[in-house]
């Protein structure tokens, strides 16, 4: 038993039970069909009964997950940036979060791709809802994470996660990805939450200058020429203008299985430059001199916390690679053709046709719904230009 065991991965040893325990699933043919197209179902029970580690697990059926969602829904798969990060080293990587599964999937591929070792991952309490998506889900790497609770409870539950973010890099020695807020973007604006740089913090009573170098914190940004689960999205922003929005049972599946299959046009991911030990001591000194009390206490660290999440923004925002989409909403939205040598009047009708699909949502405001979908593609373009 260790401090952590109510949160980890699987270890090795506890993978040939949760294999049985996968095969054994009366959902494990549809899976199989998926994954392993045309293959016999028997032969695919035998083959994740075989699996004795975690490295076997990944390497054979996540790998082949990803390249199904590859082949099915993208036109192309793209990354960069992982020339510039050491094999070797540890890091915490901080990504945009626009889809439930993939946007994590995708990372550890490419990763994998470079030689790299996959990372830990977060996966929401509320994500862990049957045996199955958590005998997958602790199978490859997810590490729950509790959210919501009294105060008290959310601070306990945030300090737990600190400690094991940071005891995976500095004593385990795995890499970590977690999303830059709680919960997916829905309107397609990536902002780093500050409580999370905060919580990263948390885990180390040294100079938070130290406690945030030591992690070695990597943005991530990754660009979906079409979004993921768009329409579901500008719905749920419709629902939760001015009262909190609560989902239905089985939302999040159909969440997960709508950004899995639908199209998702190009896909890109950029591997930022890591944050410095330098930068960060800039950032806190600024924030000392901004604040009455020295030392980055109380307000100064407030500041400081800001200013990361800032950093990361910047880098997140400027990596986010943009599609002719993007460009067609925001000339659609301002009534101009700002941008219309970004795209081609094809473009323009196929974006045009797939906003038409608000009619198929069972809400009778359809302009607002229409906005609300134009601004998830325009507002990455809108902070690319501010």
């Amino acid at each position: 038993m260790t401090k952590f065991d109510d949160i980890r991965p699987f270890y090795d040893a506890e993978i040939p039970a949760a294999m049985q325990r996968i095969a054994d699933s009366p959902h494990f043919p549809l899976l199989a069909q998926y994954v392993y197209p045309g293959q016999d179902i028997e032969e695919v029970r035998q083959l994740m009964r075989q699996f004795t580690n975690v490295d076997d697990f990944q390497h054979e059926v996540m790998r082949c997950v990803n390249e199904q969602v590859i082949a099915r829904s993208m036109t192309s798969f793209t990354f960069d940036g992982l020339d510039a990060l050491d094999p070797q080293q540890r890091y915490l990587f901080v990504s945009n979060h626009r889809d439930i599964m993939l946007d994590a999937c995708l990372l550890q591929y490419a990763l994998w791709r470079c030689g790299h070792e996959t990372t830990e991952i977060t996966f929401g309490a509320n994500l862990m809802s049957t045996p199955l998506v958590i005998d997958i889900g602790k199978s490859n790497k997810m590490f729950r994470v509790e959210r919501g609770g009294t105060p008290r409870e959310f601070y306990q539950s945030s300090l737990h996660l600190s400690d094991y973010i940071r005891y995976c890099i500095t004593e385990k020695h795995q890499s970590v990805w977690i999303a830059q807020r709680n919960g997916r973007t829905k309107d397609g604006d990536d902002r780093t939450d500050q409580g999370i740089i905060k919580m990263f913090g948390m885990s180390r009573s040294a100079a938070p200058v130290e406690a945030l170098a030591e992690l070695n914190i990597v943005p991530v940004s990754i660009s979906y020429e079409w979004e993921s689960c768009d329409l579901l999205k500008a719905r749920e922003l419709y629902l939760s203008r001015g009262t909190k929005y609560v989902k239905q049972p089985g939302e999040d599946l159909n969440s997960i299985l709508t950004g899995v299959m639908q199209p998702k046009g190009d896909v890109h991911i950029t591997f930022c430059q890591p944050l410095t030990a330098d930068e960060l001591q800039t950032l806190a000194a600024e924030a000392e001199k901004t604040s009455e009390q020295p030392h980055l206490h109380a307000g100064a660290a407030s500041d400081f916390n800001r200013a990361v999440a800032h950093l990361i923004d910047e880098r997140i925002l400027g990596a986010y690679r943009l599609s002719a989409n993007n460009y067609i909403a925001y000339d659609i939205l301002s009534g101009h053709d700002t941008y219309s040598d970004r795209y081609s009047q094809v473009q323009r009708q196929l974006f045009s046709k797939h906003l038409q699909q608000v009619d198929t949502l069972g809400i009778s405001d359809t302009e607002a719904l229409r906005q609300l979908l134009l601004n998830i593609y325009a507002n990455p373009l809108k902070n690319k230009t501010v």
